[in-house]
């Protein structure tokens, strides 16, 4: 059964092509589905995470708002540590959007070249560089909006670096933060923004600064897509997932 929940997951964001850094469209708005959990469920599932690890992290090398714009961009169809390998050097010499413009793309793509996509990763990170100089004063902009109008940011980028980096309690869905919203019975829905609008509306106010950083987590750590460690999860009891598996 975990498989074909697998299959199933990776249809909805193959096959239809779901995009993670798409926004709600007025025109497709629709009811939300309902939360499985109850919501006294749903305060002892935050109140586990936040016991287990108080202040949660992410997994992006960054020395500083810019840095972690760049490393997030870097990061679509990457792993944390495949970004971090190859920021490591790059942001030795260009931690800064000026930096990065005299370095040229030539030269960042050589940095990034281990990366999924780093022609156009490197395009964009130049290009998002000149605009921040010309438009921001070389300054990282703290508002969606600004953010998303930066070459290759998307919402689900805009919303990781305003929680990062700015302490704004933002909920970026990606494939983790998806499969465990839709797997646990916490907030289902049909795609990325579905989710995101029900976990925005479903988490206690107490929780929500670092709710994003848990459940990426749980789901790159414990609740992962083709085997689960469903004995090893501080939430198993909660969940209504029907398929756990024991060993």
């Amino acid at each position: 059964m975990v498989s074909k929940f697998c299959a199933k997951f990776e249809k909805i964001m193959v096959t239809k092509s779901i995009n993670l850094n798409s926004q709600p469209s007025k025109a497709k708005q629709r009811r939300l589905k309902r939360s499985k959990l109850q919501k006294t469920a749903i305060d002892e599932l935050f109140q586990r995470f936040q016991k287990a690890d108080p202040s949660p992290q992410g997994e992006l090398v960054h020395t500083n708002p810019f840095t972690l714009l760049v490393a997030v961009v870097l990061s679509a169809q990457a792993t944390d540590a495949g970004v971090n390998k190859a920021t490591t050097p790059l942001f030795a010499v260009a931690d800064t959007p000026q930096k990065m413009l005299d370095l040229g793309e030539d030269s960042v793509r050589e940095y990034i070249k281990t990366i999924g996509l780093y022609r156009n990763k490197a395009k964009n990170v130049i290009a998002l560089s000149r605009t921040l100089i010309e438009e921001h004063g070389g300054v990282v902009p703290d508002t969606r909006d600004a953010l998303e109008r930066l070459p290759g940011v998307g919402r689900k980028t805009a919303n990781v670096v305003l929680n990062i980096a700015f302490g704004q309690p933002t909920i970026a869905v990606d494939t983790h933060i998806y499969r465990v919203a839709n797997r646990t019975g916490l907030a289902p829905g049909k795609d990325p923004l579905e989710v995101e609008s029900n976990l925005e509306r479903l988490i206690p106010e107490t929780y929500k600064l670092h709710a994003h950083h848990w459940l990426i987590l749980h789901g790159r750590y414990i609740c992962r897509a083709r085997k689960p460690r469903c004995g090893d999860c501080l939430i198993a009891d909660l969940c209504t997932f029907k398929d756990k598996q024991t060993d």
